[in-house]
């Protein structure tokens, strides 16, 4: 069998001469302490211009390996430590031990030595601070040549955007806003609104009422519409009264193209001595042609709501076809050919609320209207699914910054 044969190598060390004492070394004049001197010089001058790894490697090298992880420190600490540094190591073994005849010269010599080499370590350390400080500035520097980094900036929902966009309508003539809980109970949400228990009404209000435990004082619903915020208001103000009250609202509806089981409102009020339906007429159409454009045009057709009387629905000229009814020499899809959009729901008071808010309903007068806010999205923007809303694609979202 054959032995294979292992060498280790080994890397060759330098004796540190100051470890010795001038006699072991054979100095016995000035010119040997001299050359001694000269040699201890040479080889601190050789080390200290070295950088880091250079240090490194003659640590390994020279058999001086120090205790700092920093080899920069550990040269300093090699040289001029207290306790086994070179300049110690002179004091005990060189000067303390050197014979009469040669302790001037000794003591002249190291402190040359000692002189220079604290000079140049205090030299090599600010150089070292400097180079380290060039570098972190490098490293930390904004290059403003570089592309910049395209950030995705969010916006408001489009249906905040039309709030906002309404809100600011009316508070320009004088309204201010409103809000209220989206859970409420059947008084506010019906009875105080001249709608009792077995109103027919209630029959097109599908409501979702929640499931309270046994012994609940009274039962709670998600609120079909804002108006309950008519009561709220009036119970805590006396007139005049100008709110609009903006929020979401439930019903149990099938959701397809035009219909959603929540969506938007925002309702308004404005109850005082002498408004008349004039008053009315003149606040919706501002609030229109502002919304939609000066160049719309309004109607109202007689309806039915239980809170106001007389009761309006009103419509405006459709925006996409003009109020021509067709578009491109085809009937426009939007009004179906009508000419006419219907917008909401209005009316004056009916003066059987203000028993419920103890209003004197022979002083005073007012009216209100409801605002579907999707709806309005809908028409101002060419959205024909109200399903867009609440489906969170950031596609779409993104068409309205």
């Amino acid at each position: 069998m054959h032995l294979g044969v292992i060498y280790i190598a080994i890397m060759p060390t330098l004796d540190n001469p100051t470890e010795k004492t001038l006699a072991e070394l054979g100095v016995n004049n000035a010119q040997g302490v001299a050359e001694k001197f000269a040699e201890v010089r040479a080889r601190f001058d050789r080390q200290v211009v070295l950088d880091a790894d250079e240090i490194r490697n003659l640590m390994l090298q020279e058999a001086w390996l120090g205790s700092d992880p920093d080899p920069v420190t550990s040269l300093r600490n090699f040289w001029i430590g207290r306790k086994a540094g070179v300049l110690t190591l002179i004091t005990e073994n060189w000067l303390k031990k050197s014979p009469p005849s040669l302790k001037g010269v000794v003591g002249k010599q190291f402190n040359e030595l000692k002189t220079h080499i604290e000079t140049k370590l205090e030299e090599q350390r600010k150089r070292i601070e400097e180079k380290t400080e060039a570098s972190a500035l490098t490293r930390d520097r904004v290059d403003l040549s570089l592309p910049g980094v395209l950030r995705p900036i969010g916006s408001h929902h489009l249906i905040r955007q039309v709030f906002q966009e309404i809100e600011d309508i009316f508070f320009s003539i004088g309204f201010s806003v409103v809000e209220g809980p989206e859970i409420e109970t059947p008084y506010y949400n019906f009875e105080a609104l001249n709608i009792p228990e077995f109103h027919p009404v209630r029959d097109d209000m599908d409501t979702f009422y929640i499931d309270l435990p046994k012994g609940a004082p009274t039962p709670l619903l998600l609120r079909t519409h804002t108006s309950p915020m008519q009561i709220r208001t009036m119970e805590k103000r006396k007139p005049p009264v100008r709110v609009i009250v903006p929020g979401k609202v439930y019903r149990r509806d099938n959701p397809d193209a035009t219909h959603s089981f929540a969506f938007h409102q925002i309702e308004g009020l404005a109850v005082d001595t002498d408004i008349t339906f004039c008053d009315f007429t003149g606040t919706i159409e501002y609030f229109v042609k502002q919304f939609f454009g000066p160049s719309v045009k309004t109607r109202f057709r007689p309806s039915y709501f239980p809170f106001t009387e007389p009761s309006v629905e009103f419509d405006v000229s459709c925006p996409f076809c003009g109020g021509t009814g067709s578009s491109n020499g085809a009937t426009c899809s939007k009004c179906k050919g009508a000419a006419w959009i219907e917008l909401f729901g209005a009316g004056m008071v009916d003066p059987a609320v203000y028993g419920f808010v103890n209003y004197d309903a022979k002083k005073v007068s007012g009216f209100a209207f409801g605002i579907g806010i999707d709806r309005l999205a809908m028409l101002k923007y060419g959205i024909d699914d109200i399903q867009v809303f609440f489906q969170n694609d950031v596609r779409f979202l993104r068409q309205f910054p």
